[in-house]
């Protein structure tokens, strides 16, 4: 395999690849909800927690919730994401994965300012944020593109790749 195929890999195409893309909004928003769950269960637990501390602080405790809660939220999808599934449990069970379409390691780093951009900009204006998926080939979001990520089908990703890599083979 040459050291340009790993450094740099072709991006999947959907016109080539209409596999890795089909559905793909739908498991997007699937896995967004499903995340929004568990991230209700993981946010009521740090409340919970700063609530209580709260008691035994005389109320100076309350005012890391406000900390707290958006930390754990970030924290949950830089640690799901930068592990070496690279999706979050709703993306996994929705059968997506996040990849790096720069040539750099998706790391705790990258996945944590993937995270974090993906929340300012949901936030700051969520119909563009989606409108803008509607419209890129690749159904990439805004913070897709500015991160260098795409969301992919992660079973047909796996046959994608090794196609690739056999093609790359077969040309030496």
């Amino acid at each position: 395999m040459s050291t340009q195929y790993s450094a740099r890999p072709m991006l999947p195409d959907p016109e080539t690849a209409p596999e890795l893309f089909e559905g793909l909004l739908t498991r997007r928003l699937a896995a967004f909800m499903i995340d929004t769950v568990l991230i209700s269960f993981i946010v009521m637990a740090v409340a919970m927690g700063g609530f209580i501390l709260g008691i035994f602080t005389l109320g100076l405790g309350w005012l890391s919730i406000f900390f707290f809660v958006p930390a754990a939220v970030v924290i949950y999808y830089a640690a799901t994401l930068g592990s070496n599934r690279r999706a979050t449990i709703g993306m996994q069970t929705m059968d997506i994965v996040l990849t790096p379409t720069r040539g750099q390691p998706l790391d705790g780093w990258m996945a944590f300012f993937h995270a974090l951009l993906f929340w300012a900009t949901f936030w700051i204006s969520w119909p563009i944020a989606v409108l803008f998926a509607l419209f890129t080939p690749r159904r990439q979001m805004i913070h897709d593109l500015i991160m260098g990520t795409l969301m992919v089908r992660r079973s047909p990703m796996i046959r994608h790749w090794q196609r690739m890599r056999d093609e790359e083979l077969d040309a030496y």
